[in-house]
C-alpha cells in the first residue's frame, strides 16, 4: 500500500512537471486586412480552451496556454474569423482580418497602388478611418456622408431635404476645395469642384471604407486636398462563394431591398460577385419623396502571382423631389415638414423642384507586382452622367395655403389664345462624359527608402442646356433667346427619368434659356520619395499638372462665334513632414506644403458667356500642421494643429428671394434663386482637433471628438449677384476682412459609446454638439450667428448564427437618428438685431433665418448572410 501512494505521488508530480514545462507562449498582432492598420480589441484565444486575449491598440497580444499544439481563433465583430494553426510558444506574426458584416466582401483590394490610403506612408497625417461594419450601421437612410460626422472638423449638412442632397465640410472649406476620391479616382466636378452625393446614393451598399485626411493629406495626385481628401474605397471581386439578401424599413414609407452574390475565385483565376438594390421613401418633409436603384458587377481574373485585374461597373440612378428653405418664420406658421414646391393637379401629387441622374461608372484596374520590392498600380475608368434638375419657367399660381396651384395653371394655359405656355416645368440637363487613367509605380530603394512615381490625366466634355419636361395644357413653350432660332416654339416634352436620361434628352433645336459644351483636358504627373527608419521617418512629394479649357455656345452665339478662345493653365504643389517615434507609445510629426492651384472651369468664362475672366489665376493655398500622437493597450489619441491660408479663391452661395425683393434695379419674384459669387476672396482657417478612442473592458468601446476653429475672411473681394438665368443684377467691391466663414459649424464637440449587452448583440450612441454656426452667405463683413444645437444617434445590433459557425448567419440592426437637435443653416440677410415688433428665435428676426430642421428618424434592417 505505501508503494502504491508512492507510485501515485511520483506519477502526480510528473503530471504537474510536464504541465508546467509544456506551458507554450502565443505572441503576435492583429491587423486589419482592409486598411493595413492594428485591429484594437479583437479577441484571440485557443480553440477548446478559455486560454487567451484581447489585443492592445497597437494590435498585439500575448498569452500563455497549456496545449502544446492546436489553433487559435481570432474573431472580433464585423471581420471574418482566422483559425491559425500552431505548436509550442510561437510568435504568429501579422494576422489579417478581413471584414465580414458588409453589403460585399473583399478579399481582393484593387488598385492598391493608386488609392492613397494613410497606410501607404508611414509618416503620419490627420486621418480618421471608418470602415464597412460601422458603414452599414450608421447610414440607414442617408447619404454616405453620415457615416462621417463622428470625425473632428467634419460637418454634413442638409441643402434641400431630399435624399442624397446633403452637402460635407472639412475644416471650414466646401466640397469644391475637398478632394473626393472613389478607389483613388478623383470626383469633383472638372467645371467647379463639386460633388453631388445623390449621384452616388449607392456607395453605400459597396463601399468597403472610407479614409479622411484632414488637412494636406497623403494622396500623391495632382490635387488641392486643402480641406481635406475623403477616399472612398469599394469592394472587388470576393474570393469564396456566398451571398446576402437584406430589407430595410424606416420612417415615411422607405424601404429597400438589397441582394448579392459572389462566385468565388475558380482554379482558373476567375471570379464575379454581383449586387442589385431597389429603393423608395415619402420623405420626411411633405414632398420630398424618391426612389432608386444601385447596381454593382466585379469581374476578377488573377492569371498568376505576379498580376491582378478586377473590373468594376457600378450605377446608382435615381429621382427626389426637394424642398428649398423658406424663413423660419414660416416653418413656425405652416410646421416644421412645410414644402411651399409642389401642389396637386387633378388631385394627383406634383412637384415644382427635384433632381434626376444616372451615372454609370466602369474601371479596369490591374496590378503588377514587377519584383518583392516593385510593383504598378494602373485604373483606367470612365463615367458617362446623364440627368439634371427639375424647376418651372413662367408665371408661378400659388394656392390660399401657399402650394403651387396647378390646376390653375393648366387652366390658364388651356385658356391662351395662342396656346403659348403660362407657366411650365423644365429640366435644366447637366449630361457629361468623362475618361481618365491613373498610374503608380512604387519601389523600395534600400530598407529605409521607398519611392513612387505616376501620371493622372483626364479627359471632360460637359454639356448644359435646358429642356421641357410638362407644359400642363399648353400647345407650346416659347423661347425668344437663341440668336439661331428667333422665336423658337418648343413642343417636345421629356421625362425627368433617370434611366431614360442616358440616351433620351432634347436635340439642338429643342432647347431653351442655354445651349452650351465645354471640353476639360488634364494631365498631371506626381512622385513622393520617404525616408523610415524604426524612429524617423521623413517624406517628400510634388506634382505639377496642366489643364486646358475651350467652350462652346450654341444658343448666345452665331456659328463662326460660338467657339471661345481655349485657355490653359498649370499649376503645382509641394508637401512634405516629418515625424519623430518618442517610443512606442508617443509620436510626433509635423507637415507643410503648398499649392498654385488652377481655377475652376466655371470662373474661367464671364457671365456663362466666351468672354475670359480677367480676374482669375491660379489660387494660392499654403498648409501647416503639427500632431502628436499617443497609443498604449487601452486608449489611443491624437491632437492636430492646423493653419491654412488661401488666397485668390472664388466662391458661390445662392439664397431664396422674396416677392418684390429689389437687387440692383432688378425686382424679385417669390421663389426665384439669387447666386452670388465672390471673387479674390482671403480665407485663413487656423484650429485645434482632437479624437480619441478607448477600450476600458472587453466589452465597452468609448471614442469622442473635439474641434476648434477660427475660420475668417481676409482682405477686399469683389462681389457678383446674378438670378437663377445667370443674368448679372449688382456688382460691387466689398471689405470682407475679419468676416466668419460659413456653412460649417466652427466647433463641435462629439461623445460615442459601444457596449456589448450579450453576445453578438451591441448598443452604441454617438452625441454631438456643434456651435459657432454662421450663415452661408458667402464672404461678408458681418455675418449672422445661428443658434447652438445636440443631436444624438443611437441603434442596437444582433447577430444570429445559422449553422455550426457564423458562415450563415442573420444580423439585425435598428437606428434612431436625431433624436433632438433644431438645425438652422442658412441666413436671409446680414441683420441679426431684433426690431420692435419683429418675431423672433432666440433673439434672432425669423424673417433672417433659413430653416432646414433635420428629422427624428429611425431605420430596421434584417440581412441573411450565406
Amino acid at each position: 500500500m505505501r508503494v502504491f501512494k508512492k507510485l501515485m505521488m511520483l506519477g502526480l508530480f510528473l503530471l504537474a512537471t510536464q504541465t508546467i514545462f509544456s506551458q507554450s507562449k502565443i505572441t503576435g498582432m492583429v491587423i486589419d486586412g482592409d486598411f493595413n492598420g492594428p485591429l484594437p480589441g479583437a479577441n484571440v484565444f485557443v480553440k477548446g480552451t478559455k486560454d487567451g486575449a484581447t489585443t492592445g491598440f497597437d494590435g498585439k497580444f500575448e498569452f500563455t496556454t497549456s496545449m502544446a499544439s492546436g489553433e487559435i481563433i481570432v474573431s472580433y465583430l464585423g471581420f471574418k474569423t482566422v483559425v491559425v494553426p500552431f505548436t509550442g510558444s510561437t510568435n504568429l506574426g501579422n494576422i489579417s482580418l478581413k471584414g465580414d458584416e458588409n453589403q460585399l466582401e473583399a478579399v481582393v483590394v484593387i488598385g492598391k497602388g493608386v488609392i492613397d490610403l494613410a497606410s501607404d506612408r508611414k509618416t503620419p497625417i490627420a486621418v480618421s478611418t471608418i470602415k464597412a461594419a460601422e458603414i452599414q450601421e450608421k447610414v440607414g437612410t442617408a447619404d454616405i456622408t453620415q457615416a462621417m460626422v463622428n470625425t473632428p472638423s467634419v460637418y454634413v449638412a442638409d441643402q434641400s431635404r431630399g435624399y442624397g442632397d446633403s452637402n460635407i465640410r472639412v475644416r471650414g472649406f466646401e466640397q469644391d476645395n475637398t478632394a473626393v476620391l472613389i478607389n483613388g479616382q478623383p470626383v469633383n466636378g472638372m467645371e467647379d469642384g463639386l460633388v453631388y452625393w445623390s449621384n452616388w446614393s449607392g456607395l453605400t451598399d459597396i463601399a468597403n471604407g472610407i479614409q479622411i485626411q484632414r488637412g494636406l493629406g497623403s494622396s500623391k495626385l495632382a490635387i488641392s486636398s486643402v480641406g481635406g481628401t475623403i477616399n472612398i474605397v469599394t469592394r472587388a471581386t470576393d474570393k469564396k462563394e456566398g451571398g446576402f439578401a437584406s430589407l430595410g424599413v424606416a420612417n415615411n414609407s422607405y424601404f429597400k431591398t438589397l441582394a448579392g452574390y459572389n462566385t468565388g475565385m475558380n482554379e482558373k483565376g476567375w471570379g464575379m460577385s454581383i449586387m442589385m438594390s431597389h429603393w423608395q421613401g415619402e420623405g420626411y418633409t411633405i414632398g420630398t419623396q424618391g426612389n432608386g436603384q444601385n447596381y454593382f458587377i466585379s469581374v476578377g481574373y488573377q492569371p498568376n502571382d505576379k498580376h491582378n485585374f478586377n473590373f468594376l461597373l457600378t450605377g446608382a440612378p435615381q429621382y427626389h423631389n426637394q424642398s428649398f428653405s423658406q424663413r423660419i418664420s414660416v416653418y413656425l406658421d405652416k410646421g416644421r415638414k412645410y414644402n411651399g414646391n409642389w401642389g396637386t393637379l387633378n388631385g394627383n401629387f406634383k412637384s415644382e423642384v427635384g433632381n434626376y441622374y444616372h451615372k454609370p461608372v466602369a474601371n479596369l484596374n490591374w496590378d503588377y507586382t514587377i519584383s518583392e520590392n516593385s510593383n504598378v498600380s494602373t485604373v483606367l475608368y470612365a463615367s458617362l452622367g446623364r440627368g439634371g434638375s427639375v424647376g418651372s419657367v413662367g408665371s408661378r399660381v400659388r394656392t390660399a395655403d401657399g402650394q403651387i396651384d396647378f390646376d390653375q395653371i393648366y387652366a390658364n394655359n388651356l385658356a391662351s389664345a395662342t396656346g403659348r405656355s403660362t407657366y411650365a416645368l423644365r429640366n435644366s440637363v447637366n449630361n457629361h462624359s468623362w475618361y481618365g487613367l491613373v498610374s503608380n509605380f512604387e519601389t523600395k530603394l534600400s530598407d529605409e527608402i521607398s519611392f513612387n512615381a505616376g501620371l493622372d490625366i483626364r479627359t471632360y466634355k460637359g454639356s448644359h442646356f435646358r429642356q421641357i419636361t410638362d407644359l400642363l395644357g399648353a400647345d407650346y413653350f416659347l423661347d425668344n433667346g437663341n440668336v439661331n432660332i428667333p422665336n423658337n416654339q418648343i413642343s417636345a416634352t421629356y421625362k425627368s427619368n433617370p434611366w431614360s436620361a442616358l440616351f433620351n434628352y432634347a436635340s439642338e433645336s429643342e432647347r431653351y434659356a442655354w445651349d452650351y459644351d465645354e471640353r476639360i483636358n488634364y494631365g498631371g504627373v506626381f512622385s513622393q520619395i520617404e525616408y523610415s527608419n524604426d524612429n524617423f521617418s521623413a517624406f517628400f512629394q510634388g506634382s505639377v499638372s496642366n489643364q486646358s479649357h475651350v467652350r462652346w455656345d450654341r444658343y448666345q452665339y452665331l456659328p463662326e462665334n460660338e467657339k471661345a478662345d481655349a485657355v490653359n493653365n498649370t499649376g503645382y504643389n509641394a508637401k512634405g513632414g516629418v515625424a519623430y517615434n518618442i517610443n512606442e507609445n508617443n509620436t510626433v510629426y509635423g507637415n507643410a506644403g503648398y499649392y498654385s492651384r488652377q481655377p475652376y472651369h466655371d470662373n474661367i468664362y464671364l457671365n456663362f458667356g466666351n468672354d475670359v475672366n480677367p480676374l482669375t489665376e491660379n489660387e494660392k493655398i499654403l498648409g501647416l500642421e503639427l500632431g502628436y500622437s499617443f497609443t498604449s493597450k487601452f486608449i489611443s489619441a491624437n491632437l492636430n494643429a492646423y493653419r491654412t491660408s488661401w488666397k485668390d479663391r472664388v466662391t458661390s452661395s445662392s439664397t431664396t428671394a422674396t416677392a418684390g425683393q429689389v437687387v440692383g434695379t432688378t425686382v424679385l419674384n417669390d421663389g426665384d434663386i439669387i447666386y452670388t459669387t465672390n471673387q479674390g476672396v482671403e480665407q485663413l482657417h487656423q484650429g485645434v482637433e482632437l479624437d480619441f478612442n478607448a477600450r476600458p473592458t472587453k466589452k465597452l468601446n468609448l471614442r469622442g471628438f473635439a474641434s476648434v476653429g477660427d475660420w475668417q475672411y481676409k482682405g477686399d473681394v469683389v462681389t457678383v449677384k446674378r438670378d437663377q438665368d445667370r443674368n448679372v443684377l449688382l456688382e460691387t467691391r466689398d471689405d470682407v476682412d475679419g468676416g466668419k466663414v460659413g456653412g460649417a459649424a466652427q466647433t463641435s464637440w462629439g461623445l460615442g459609446v459601444r457596449y456589448e449587452l450579450l453576445p453578438r448583440f451591441n448598443f452604441d450612441a454617438d452625441w454631438r454638439n456643434y456651435d459657432k454656426l454662421y450663415s452661408d452667405v458667402g464672404a461678408i463683413k458681418e455675418n449672422l450667428e445661428l443658434p447652438k444645437y445636440d443631436l444624438v444617434d443611437a441603434g442596437l445590433s444582433y447577430k444570429m448564427l445559422v449553422g455550426k459557425d457564423d458562415k450563415n448567419s442573420v444580423n439585425f440592426r435598428l437606428n434612431v437618428n436625431n433624436v433632438f437637435g433644431e438645425v438652422y443653416l442658412a441666413s436671409l440677410s446680414t441683420t441679426n438685431q431684433a426690431q420692435d415688433g419683429d418675431e423672433t428665435f432666440n433673439g434672432i428676426k425669423t424673417n433672417n433665418i433659413g430653416y432646414f430642421g433635420l428629422g427624428r428618424t429611425w431605420n430596421f434592417t434584417i440581412r441573411y448572410n450565406f
